[in-house]
């Protein structure tokens, strides 16, 4: 399978006081805002690179999971992942994965072992060059 995703910037004005807009070829994002302030700073409304690049990280890794528990004829009744990118000295140098998941019948030591094989195989994780961490939890009834 090959495709390939559309995503524009656009950027006005200096680093610190400029702003800008992405757009997705989806037109899930439409003119969001980002900006120095909202990547580095708290408070103003809009996106930043590193929040996009959680939300694609964890989406991906629970989409990759859900494929995995599959093949091993499991179905999640649910799958929550948080991402948490940290940014620091001019890189992104870690990304922690929470993972809390609903899957019956399965045992804590397999959803572990397929969890894990989800975070080296998900594509956005191949992508990244940085420490990707794994907590991962398993509800019980």
């Amino acid at each position: 399978m090959k495709f390939t995703r559309n995503a524009n910037a656009e950027w006005k004005g200096s680093g610190k006081d400029g702003k800008g807009q992405l757009t997705t070829g989806s037109k899930v994002l439409e003119n969001t805002a980002y900006s120095f302030h909202t990547r580095f700073e708290d408070g103003e409304k809009g996106t930043n690179p590193e929040e996009l690049i959680g939300a694609a990280h964890a989406g991906c890794f629970a989409m990759q999971l859900s494929f995995l528990l599959n093949e091993d004829n499991f179905t999640a009744t649910a799958l929550n992942v948080d991402a948490k990118v940290t940014f620091e000295d001019g890189s992104i140098t870690k990304i922690n994965l929470d993972l809390e998941g609903d899957v019956p019948e399965i045992d804590a030591e397999q959803f572990q072992q397929i969890a894990h094989k989800a975070k080296d195989v998900c594509p956005i994780s191949k992508l990244l060059d940085t420490t990707i961490e794994l907590k991962v939890t398993l509800k019980t009834s």
